[in-house]
């Protein structure tokens, strides 16, 4: 279950509280959406044991570097009312046009994170929104490969190569906005397909990251869709249809 755009207050802790009642388990947030307490707020109000809950947080921009790191990581603790994560991410990647030296930022934001993971802190950890030329420098001096890339992926954005390089490294995909932020519901196409398998297009949606390996990260605060958004597991589109 993504929080993305839902802010602090109720109605993130009020869709957190629902999502887990209906059976999500992973719940991801990130220091940069400005929501943890409302996440860790939800945990607490569905009444669920920590160790039933899968937390995923982030690093964002402004904390990359190997003491900030670990400075954002104990306010993001501190938020989440946690004493570790099960994952944790390096939100987006340092690139050269923000600073000179920024494959030696990356780096030694992901030896804070190696750190964290030897100590116990986190569970597993990896990146997010990182591309062929962000990852491959990473992985020279990475002593951990990362276990997770999470990227925006949808049948509007596929982004073959950064899959490949993931699939060859054995890192797990997340996929961001796998509904393509809303627009796919609109697309002829895919209602066309959906309708023949009986199902939403976002479900169709969602089933086709599944069929490609993919976690989606699907998002709302409707009870009706979040519900749909679970029930993807007992149909399977076809090789043409994928292919379409």
């Amino acid at each position: 279950f993504g929080t993305w755009e839902l802010p602090e207050g109720e109605k993130t802790a009020c869709a957190v509280k629902t999502a887990l009642s209906v059976g999500y388990r992973h719940i991801d947030t990130a220091a940069a959406y400005e929501n943890e307490r409302s996440v860790a707020e939800g945990v607490r109000q569905a009444g669920m044991r920590r160790e039933d809950v899968f937390i995923t947080s982030k690093v964002w921009l402004t904390s990359l570097g190997y003491e900030k790191t670990l400075l954002s990581f104990k306010e993001t603790l501190s938020q989440l009312d946690t004493d570790y994560l099960d994952l944790l991410l390096i939100h987006v990647p340092a690139v050269e046009s923000m600073v000179e030296q920024w494959q030696r930022l990356n780096l030694s934001t992901w030896k804070a994170m190696e750190h964290l993971y030897k100590e116990g802190y986190v569970k597993s950890i990896g990146v997010s929104n990182f591309l062929p030329h962000h990852m491959a420098p990473l992985l020279e001096g990475a002593e951990i490969t990362p276990m997770v890339n999470q990227i925006e992926f949808h049948p509007g954005m596929m982004q073959n190569e950064a899959v490949r390089m993931c699939k060859e490294h054995n890192i797990l995909l997340e996929a961001w906005s796998p509904l393509g932020n809303g627009k796919l519901l609109q697309d002829e196409k895919l209602g066309k397909i959906a309708k023949k398998y009986k199902k939403t297009t976002a479900q169709l949606c969602i089933r086709w990251c599944l069929q490609h390996g993919i976690l989606p990260l699907p998002k709302s605060l409707s009870q009706v869709h979040l519900n749909d958004n679970l029930d993807v597991f007992f149909f399977e589109i076809s090789d043409d249809d994928m292919e379409k």
